[in-house]
Parts: C-alpha cells; structure tokens; sequence
C-alpha cells in the first residue's frame, strides 16, 4: 500500500478537528443527511474520510465504511484500497465519496472502480474543494509558499483538489447522469473560530450572489446503462407484390329485358 494514501487520510480527519475543518464538515453533514435520506436500495459505501458519518441518515440496511488505513477515532467496516473494492460487479446502490478522489493516487482509477460496483440506476455521492474559490486560491498560494518554507498550506498539504467542471465530464464519460449539485462554505479561509463566526452572513449571501465560488462542491449523479437494440441483417429483399383486386363487371346483354 502507498505509504502517502496513509499519510493523506490521517491528515485530513485530523483537520476536521480544527475549527474551519469543523465548519466545513457541519455544512457537509446537512448536504449528505438531505440526500442520503432519500436515497433506497440494499447496499451502501462510504469509501473514505471515516471520521465523516456521510451515511448517518442512509435508509439502506447494510451500510459499510472504508479506509485505506486505520485511522484515530472512527473505526471502518473495512480496509479496501479505493482502486481495487472488494465487491462484485454491480453489487451496491450506493457509493459515498467524501474527498475521496482528491486523495485518491489515481482519481480517474477510482472513480471507473466505483462505477464497475455500482448497480445499473445505482447513485453516486460526492463532495471536494473547489480550487476556484478562497480556500483553494489561498492553498495554490500556500504550496507554493511551503517549497520555499515561508508558509504552511491551510488545508492538508495532500489535497489535491479537482475542479467540478472536470469531475462531471469524467462522470459523463462513464456514462452517469448529474442529478443534483451545489456549492457551499463561503467564509473566507480563518483558522479562528472567532472570524469564522464573524463572517457566518457570507453563507447566504454567497449562495446568492456568487455560488459557484463555494469552498466546496457537492454532486449526485446516477450510473445509467444505455440499452441495446440487435437489428439482424437482412440478407434478401423480399418485394411484396401489390394484390390486384378484382372488379366486378356487368355484362349488359344478360339484362336486357
């Protein structure tokens, strides 16, 4: 196993403990609980970020958690790793990524496995940040900063957040319908609880006024399978014949009276 997907995971729960990661995971909560509630079937994942209860308020019966590794706190239902899901082909109905294709060692792997998994119709669930926001701009910025040893990133150093504009052409790709999305977490990047709270009437008027620059993004999408339809070839022409109907006559001299 990579020792950097380790080291990826522990890095962001322990981040949710801070108070912007406590933020972010309060608004990520109430997206995931409206959601999830509706959704039904038989089986479901959560693959990653275990200190996250995105399935807290899941219906379905047989709920199950994955990491890539053990992790303070929450313990997972499972240790998978996200490129290789132990599960036959078409086997859950629903899919739960919480930032888990920014810390995945290869996103585009890992989202193919998930849609091998997924039942026809089945949903997927995902969220991330939004590298076109104040939390992304100020983390581009910090990196850069950190290879020179000036500053450190705000957010886990191993993130690498993927634009949702990409994400839904990837889901297009592998044949998924977006149902649903939002952006969310417009506060600017404070890791004061006390400016956090200062700014809290930016939240709505984020979401007025420019929601596309949320810190986060939140997508639901469902696998759809196209259907087939076998034409047989048609190896003679047959030529219908047009019928000729017969037209009755009248011979005149058989009624002369």
């Amino acid at each position: 196993m990579d020792p950097q997907i380790i080291e990826t995971s522990l890095d962001l729960n322990d981040w949710l403990k801070t108070p912007a990661g406590a933020y972010l995971r309060e608004w990520e909560s109430r997206q995931f609980d409206k959601v999830i509630a509706d959704i039904f079937g038989y089986h479901a994942l959560q693959l990653g970020l275990s200190s996250l209860p995105a399935l807290q308020s899941s219906r379905i019966r047989h709920c199950w958690v994955s990491e890539n590794q053990p992790t303070k706190g929450a313990v997972p239902s499972l240790l998978t790793d996200d490129v290789a899901l132990p599960f036959s082909e078409q086997s859950l109905d629903l899919v739960v990524m919480p930032h888990t294709l920014e810390l995945s060692r290869d996103p585009h792997s890992c989202l193919r496995e998930v849609t091998r998994v997924l039942v026809p119709d089945g949903r997927v669930v995902i969220c991330g940040f939004n590298p076109l926001s104040l939390w992304g701009l100020r983390q581009q910025r910090a990196k850069a900063y950190a290879r020179l040893g000036w500053q450190a990133p705000f957010l886990p150093q191993q993130v690498n957040a993927l634009a949702s504009w990409r994400l839904r052409d990837w889901l297009r790709l592998l044949s998924f319908d977006i149902e649903g999305g939002c952006f969310g977490a417009y506060r600017p990047s404070f890791e004061s609880e006390k400016w956090l709270q200062r700014f809290a009437w930016m939240d709505k008027a984020g979401d007025r006024w420019w929601p596309v620059l949320g810190s986060v993004y939140f997508l639901v999408a469902i696998k759809r399978v196209r259907g087939m339809h076998l034409i047989s070839p048609q190896w003679k022409k047959t030529s219908r014949k047009a019928a000729v109907s017969a037209v009755p006559t009248v011979n005149s001299s058989e009624h002369r009276p």
